[in-house]
């Protein structure tokens, strides 16, 4: 039966205590993967505690962090929860003066940085901002008093007691990425962040023997709830990728049995398979060719309740041997489930994965709902929903203009809904109804077994000059399939048909440019090269709706980052500082006389 935890710090305590002997954090250290078991993470936050106590902080005081998932990040938070005090994210991606922006915010009385130079630029912040009192930094030396190392030694010296909170206190802050302004401090309490990890030991069966490879940042609440707060209940353990670029590495290092992943890295699996296979050809490429197709009867069989046959279930453990064994090998061999969310997965790609015998479960929600709302579970799945409700959690769709009866604006109301937004009433009271009643912003339907399908964001969508709504992220996610499409975004307000500013995957478009003799520093301009992103458009974009295809495009090689601010630190794109950037070449391509057709 599944625990009903009440606090954060129960958690702590019962799983420590539970699983001690079990590993936890893996970090890969000289190169090779060194874990921390649960016992040994206990003591480490006890002894952290004590340490934050020494420098004053008490109950409802902030603890702010500024560092990527790390040992000590985990350690900072569960000693900050077990004071009574709230834990306030932030990534190293970030723009310095969204740290200010956001330790002012918060009012946080201690900084935690992952390296000296963040600490660098964040501690003459003490002279600046009068709730700051001290910066620590996790690489520090021991001989420096704000380093990590430092604290540890003095918490040993000073044990503390750990504080049980109540459910409705808040446990902490967790800023949104800001696409349209300011970031805005979503206030979450124990109860909050509770009732989605009772909901998930509900719904699903994890425990000991499962292992995530975890590189969702733990500063978003997808990564921080479903992989952190979630797995340390069930006993489960994790190992820290060392950066977005080896994940396919440390797949292989940690075989893990669970990957939590954004969409963006189940498309880069579904390209690289695709390319290999295509590349080897042949009989390889028929049977795998062949096997996605046997994978594809036995799901839509069990999606319909019925049985899919002796012999086709007989084919999938040839075609699994033969083929997907050897595929999921690159990802470790021991992958079961697949869980995606922060943005709509492409429901080509879902079906690919859940193809090679990797169960994928889709979910949805927001930071405000601390993350999950709905997602699909055993028994309750369809591919390219993102679920049913969470046990207690209420659905409810808000008509919106231009869409029919039972599709509009998705509410949440439940134990997951957020406390409201920090020292923000109005906005607050913009999207947060007296019953509880939280308007998410989102476009969907709920079907006639109770799944949820999310169709974009209300406040994106825009009417072409014939009327017709266009909702762009689902679109722009369709697109991207294509092996040559990097990012794009796609525009069309109050004009008469959709365009695309594609940024172009360098790697695949400077093979091909190589295959048919085109000097790379012609490519993005050459007529073959608009005469493939034509084809391309065409072929990735057939299950699109006509008024929604871009007819029109341009081709850019800057990629689209955090760092050049054109995305937030989660990687959604700021479509109002693109259109800032690129708004005369995307206006450019209603010019009859400029721009490739395609």
């Amino acid at each position: 039966m599944a625990n009903e935890f009440k606090n954060l710090v129960e958690i702590l305590e019962h799983s420590t205590e539970e699983y001690a002997d079990e590993r936890f954090i893996g970090t890969k250290v000289s190169g090779q993967y060194q874990w921390t078991t649960y016992g040994e993470f206990g003591e480490k936050v006890a002894t952290f505690r004590g340490a934050l106590a020494a420098i004053g902080v008490e109950k409802d005081d902030t603890v702010a962090v500024i560092a990527d998932n790390s040992l000590e990040w985990a350690v900072g938070a569960y000693a900050t929860y077990s004071l009574g005090a709230k834990y306030c994210p932030m990534y190293e991606a970030q723009q310095p003066k969204d740290w200010e922006y956001i330790i002012s915010d918060s009012e946080a009385k201690v900084v935690l940085v992952a390296n000296e130079e963040i600490y660098d630029v964040v501690h003459p912040l003490i002279d600046k901002l009068d709730s700051l009192e001290r910066v620590i930094y996790f690489d520090g030396p021991a001989h420096s008093e704000d380093s990590y190392a430092a604290m540890m030694e003095h918490g040993s010296k000073n044990p503390t007691d750990a504080y049980h909170p109540e459910p409705d206190d808040l446990c902490g802050f967790i800023y949104t990425s800001g696409t349209t302004g300011k970031p805005k401090g979503v206030l979450l309490s124990h109860s909050n962040l509770m009732s989605n990890v009772n909901g998930v030991q509900e719904l699903l069966t994890i425990g000991p023997d499962d292992v995530s490879l975890c590189f969702l940042p733990w500063a978003h609440s997808f990564g921080q709830v479903c992989e952190l707060h979630c797995l340390l209940s069930m006993g489960a353990s994790m190992g820290l990728a060392e950066d977005v670029t080896t994940i396919i590495e440390n797949l292989s290092e940690v075989q893990p049995t669970l990957l939590f992943s954004v969409p963006r890295i189940f498309n880069r699996i579904y390209d690289a398979v695709h390319k290999k296979m295509a590349a080897e050809g042949g009989v390889a490429k028929m049977l795998f060719d062949r096997g996605l197709a046997n994978s594809e009867k036995i799901r839509k069989a069990e999606e319909a309740g019925q049985s899919p046959g002796f012999l086709t279930k007989t084919m999938n453990g040839f075609y699994d041997s033969l083929v997907f064994s050897k595929i999921r090998a690159k990802f470790g061999g021991r992958l079961k489930y697949a869980f995606s969310g922060g943005a709509a997965l492409s429901p080509e790609v879902a079906e690919f994965i859940d193809n090679l015998n990797i169960t994928v479960y889709e979910g949805y929600g927001l930071t405000e709902t601390s993350p999950i709302a709905t997602c699909n579970y055993p028994g309750n799945r369809k591919i390219g929903s993102v679920g049913k409700p969470l046990p207690g959690v209420e659905i409810s769709i808000e008509p919106v203009e231009g869409y029919p009866e039972g599709t509009g604006e998705v509410c949440v109301k439940g134990p997951n809904v957020m406390q409201g937004y920090h020292n923000l009433p109005e906005k607050t009271e913009a999207v947060l109804e007296e019953d509880g009643t939280f308007h998410t912003g989102d476009l969907g339907r709920v079907d006639e077994d109770g799944f949820l399908w999310i169709l974009g964001r209300v406040k994106e969508q825009y009417k072409l000059e014939n009327g017709k709504y266009v909702v762009p992220g689902p679109v722009e996610e369709q697109l991207k399939l294509s092996p040559f499409i990097n990012q794009v975004m796609v525009e069309g307000t109050n004009k008469p048909y959709n365009v695309a500013l594609i940024v172009v995957d360098e790697e695949s478009l400077a093979e091909w440019a190589r295959d048919h003799g085109i000097d790379k520093e012609e490519m993005l301009d050459h007529r073959e090269t608009h005469r493939l992103y034509s084809e391309e458009l065409e072929r990735v974009g057939s299950t699109l709706k006509g008024y929604a295809k871009p007819r029109k495009f341009a081709l850019i090689d800057e990629e689209w980052t955090p760092e050049n601010d054109m995305l937030t630190p989660t990687l959604k794109l700021k479509r109002r500082v693109v259109m800032e950037k690129y708004g005369d070449m995307i206006e450019g391509l209603y010019d009859e006389k400029r721009g490739a057709a395609a």
